[in-house]
C-alpha cells in the first residue's frame, strides 16, 4: 500500500495522479518499480516498448516463464490501484519466494506495461501487444495531442522505434496471470474480498449522426418540427432498453448537437455509443437492434441517419485450467469462490494470443475507479497476496507446469 502512494507521486500534475505513456514520470515509475524488483531478487530490464520487466529464474535456466503483470500508466486524474497494484503483488509474491530461498519448476516474470490506457497517443494496450509479438508498426506515427509522433516519444524516451520487434517474448510461457481492482461494484455487493475473472467482455464502439432540419425555435409548430435531438433522445433510450433485454451493457458517453442555439431547434445530432458483453453472439445480436431500433426511430420522424463503427475488440475468455486454480487458491483462504466477467479491457486482452490468460479481481471502495476516490482494503490486497502465492504454488504442483 505504501508502494502504491509512492507511485501515486510520479504524477505530470501536482495534486492529482496523471502518469502517460513514455514521459518523464512513467521513467521514473520504472525506475522505481525495477528497484523493488531488484530488492525481490529479479533481474531487471526496460523492454524496447518501454514496459519493466523483472525476472526470477527457475530452477533450471531454460524454464519457460508463467508472468504476473498489469500496467504503470494511467488516466488523467486517476486513482493510485489500477494496474499498479497487479503489478506490486507480483512483485509481493516473488519477494516471498526470494525470502525463502525457493525456486519454482518456471520463471517468475513480473511486467509493469506502458500505455494500456491509451491516453496519449489514443491507442491503448501497447506494451502488452509488443510483448505478445502484435505491435501494429503503423503505430509509430500515431501523434499526441502536442503532435509528437509515438516514434518521437520513444527515442525521446531512451528507446528504438526500429528495435520494436526486440520486444516480442521469446522464451515459451506457460500463463499470464494478472491480479486487478474490479473497477465495478460487484465484489462489494457481495462482501468479498476477491473473485476470479470468466472473461474479458468484447466491445463495439460506433458513432452515430442523425440528420433533421433547423429551424426557429419560436415559429415552427411542435407537429412540424424534424427535431434531431428529439430523436437522438428517443434512441439513447432505445439503447437503454435493449442493452437492459438482451443483457448486455450499452453506453452513450458523448452527444452532441448542431448548431447547438438556444433558440434554434437541432438540425443534426451525433452520439457515440459503447456496447459491451462477455459473449460476442449477443453484443452482435445487440448491435443490430440498436441498428434497427435507430432506423425506425428516425423514419417515423422523417430524419435521416448514420453510423460507423471506430473500434471492435472480441471477448477473450480466461482459461478454464487457471480459472479452476485461481477457484482453488481462494477457497484455500476460506473464502467463497465467484466467478465474474470484467467489462473494463486489460493488458490479459492482448497477452492472450502469446498464452493463456487469467485474472484474479480485487475489491475496490464503491466500484470506483479512474477516479482520485478510488480505493481498496489493506485486508483484502492482503487476501490477494495470499491468493496469487497460493496460486503459484498450485501451478508448480500440476504435471504440464512442473517442467
Amino acid at each position: 500500500m505504501e508502494r502504491c502512494d509512492a507511485l501515486a507521486a510520479l504524477t505530470e500534475t501536482p495534486g492529482m495522479v496523471t502518469r502517460t505513456y513514455l514521459t518523464p514520470q512513467h521513467a521514473a515509475a520504472n525506475r522505481l518499480v525495477g528497484s523493488w524488483m531488484q530488492e525481490a531478487g529479479m533481474s531487471v530490464s526496460v523492454d524496447a516498448a518501454g514496459s519493466v520487466i523483472g525476472r526470477y529464474a527457475g530452477r533450471r535456466p531454460d524454464a519457460p516463464s508463467v508472468i504476473v503483470g498489469s500496467h504503470l500508466d494511467s488516466v488523467r486524474n486517476a486513482g493510485r490501484y489500477d494496474g499498479i497494484l497487479g503489478v506490486l503483488l507480483g512483485i509481493q509474491a516473488v519477494s516471498d519466494l526470494h525470502a525463502a530461498g525457493r525456486r519454482l519448476p518456471f520463471a517468475i516474470e513480473v511486467v509493469g506495461f506502458g500505455e494500456e490506457e491509451g491516453v496519449r497517443f489514443g491507442t491503448s494496450l501497447i506494451g502488452s501487444h509488443a510483448l505478445a509479438g502484435s505491435f501494429d508498426p503503423a503505430w509509430l506515427d500515431i501523434r499526441d495531442e502536442a503532435g509528437l509522433s509515438l516514434a518521437e516519444a520513444m527515442r525521446g524516451f531512451g528507446l528504438d522505434p526500429r528495435t520494436i520487434g526486440q520486444a516480442a517474448h521469446q522464451g515459451g510461457v506457460l500463463a499470464y496471470l494478472e491480479p486487478h481492482i474490479e473497477q465495478g461494484p460487484v465484489l462489494e455487493s457481495l462482501g468479498l474480498p476477491v473473485g476470479v475473472v470468466t472473461a474479458i467482455c468484447g466491445a463495439t464502439r460506433k458513432r452515430f449522426r442523425v440528420e433533421g432540419v433547423a429551424g426557429h425555435a419560436g415559429t415552427v409548430p411542435m407537429g412540424q418540427r424534424r427535431d434531431a435531438l428529439a430523436a437522438a433522445a428517443e434512441m439513447v433510450l432505445a439503447i437503454e432498453r435493449i442493452a437492459l433485454e438482451t443483457g448486455v451493457v450499452g453506453t452513450v458517453g458523448r452527444l452532441g448537437v448542431q448548431p447547438d442555439a438556444v433558440n434554434v431547434i437541432p438540425g443534426a445530432a451525433v452520439f457515440t455509443l459503447d456496447l459491451r458483453a462477455e459473449q460476442d453472439a449477443a453484443r452482435l445480436a445487440a448491435l443490430a437492434a440498436v441498428d434497427r431500433a435507430v432506423a425506425q426511430i428516425a423514419e417515423r420522424r422523417g430524419l435521416s441517419w448514420h453510423g460507423e463503427t471506430f473500434h471492435q475488440s472480441p471477448s477473450v475468455h480466461c482459461a478454464p485450467h487457471l480459472r479452476s486454480v485461481i477457484a482453488e487458491a481462494i477457497a484455500a483462504c476460506g473464502l467463497p469462490v465467484h466467478a465474474l466477467a470484467s467489462g473494463a479491457g486489460h493488458d490479459a486482452m492482448a497477452i492472450a494470443s502469446l498464452a493463456p490468460v487469467a485474472m484474479l479481481f480485487i475489491r475496490c471502495t464503491g466500484g470506483i475507479s479512474h477516479n482520485p476516490a478510488e480505493a481498496v482494503l489493506p485486508e483484502d490486497v492482503a487476501v490477494a497476496a495470499r491468493v496469487l502465492s497460493g496460486l503459484l504454488e498450485r501451478l508448480a504442483a500440476i504435471t504440464d507446469f512442473a517442467v
